[in-house]
């Protein structure tokens, strides 16, 4: 299974090496040869060629899709750098900080027509249509996605069924395309497409919440980042609106005062929030539902009409991305 994963990644990088975009004007085309060799898992571009592989052996058609699906979350990443104001991305210098803010949004911008450019390779065109129609939607839902992420920084009254829409939005759409775009073009039944797109959707919520597990709960030396960043950010993670729906007044308004106000140490801040946070048992809720997604996440993959052997790659990815450790 991992050998055959190894396969697609290896592939898929094949296929990017041998499309690189080194051409004139240097200036544009630069900073997106930059990013696009930062690394990173290349989940999506796998998920699109495994969604294929589901009813389609030969994945060689499908490449084009995945580069488009690849080349527009590069996109995003460029641009939610700029609005995060973030100097690094993969341990290197986003774009904005190694070239400048003005070359980063015009390089991200060819980048989103280069996405298309690829989808229209399918020669198809009721197929291509198609995954036109499913690319649309999943870019427009992670607009919106980080539209409410920015619109819940300057709310107190966050809800936690908006705090998973805009998850599902701003994460999940784009997995969720990925493996949709990947069926479509294998010439996937609707019904097999609906199954992967909300399989997809429920992973995406599911790994977004051990995400924000991890944050705070996480081993440094496993989750490959600063514990307690989205605390010391203030960030209404799935914790904290869990935690204020069910604290009393007093532990609300004492979590809400650890949150405006601005942090100047940084080490007690993360263990007074986090302390609270255990008070309220809030991790083992929040697992719990972690979980819930999750095993839904697998009913529809099980409902999937493909022989068992064919999907087990993606039961492994999904576990994968969820059971990371604490």
């Amino acid at each position: 299974m991992s050998n055959q994963l190894d396969q697609l990644r290896q592939q898929f990088l094949a296929y990017l090496a041998a499309h690189p975009f080194r051409k004139s004007p240097i200036g544009l085309y630069e900073p997106v040869d930059y990013i696009m060799q930062l690394g990173g898992k290349r989940m999506r571009p796998i998920l699109a060629l495994l969604a294929y592989q589901l009813f389609k052996k030969d994945v060689d058609a499908a490449l084009p899709v995945a580069m488009a699906v690849e080349v527009f979350h590069n996109f995003s990443l460029v641009h939610d750098d700029i609005m995060d104001a973030a100097d690094l991305r993969r341990g290197k210098p986003t774009v904005h900080a190694k070239y400048d803010t003005n070359t980063a949004i015009l390089s991200g911008d060819v980048m989103l027509i280069k996405s298309y450019q690829y989808l229209a390779q399918i020669g198809d065109p009721h197929i291509q249509a198609k995954l036109i129609q499913v690319f649309n939607q999943v870019a427009i839902e992670v607009c919106e996605g980080q539209q409410y992420d920015v619109d819940f920084e300057n709310r107190s009254d966050v809800r936690i069924d908006e705090y998973l829409k805009m998850i599902e939005y701003k994460t999940a759409a784009l997995l969720a395309g990925s493996l949709s775009m990947g069926a479509i073009a294998a010439g996937a039944d609707e019904a097999a497409v609906a199954h992967l797109d909300r399989f997809g959707r429920k992973v995406g919520i599911a790994f977004q919440i051990q995400d924000d597990l991890l944050d705070s709960f996480g081993d440094p030396a496993k989750f490959g980042k600063k514990v307690g960043g989205d605390i010391c950010q203030n960030k209404k993670t799935i914790l904290i609106l869990q935690a204020l729906k069910d604290g009393n007044a007093n532990e609300q308004a004492q979590l809400n005062q650890l949150l405006s106000t601005p942090t100047t140490n940084e080490q007690q801040k993360i263990t007074a929030v986090k302390s609270l946070l255990e008070h309220l048992h809030i991790p083992t809720k929040v697992k719990t539902l972690r979980d819930q997604y999750l095993a839904e996440a697998l009913q529809e993959l099980e409902t999937l009409e493909v022989e068992a052997a064919q999907k087990a790659p993606l039961f492994a990815i999904a576990n994968q991305l969820v059971d990371r450790v604490i």
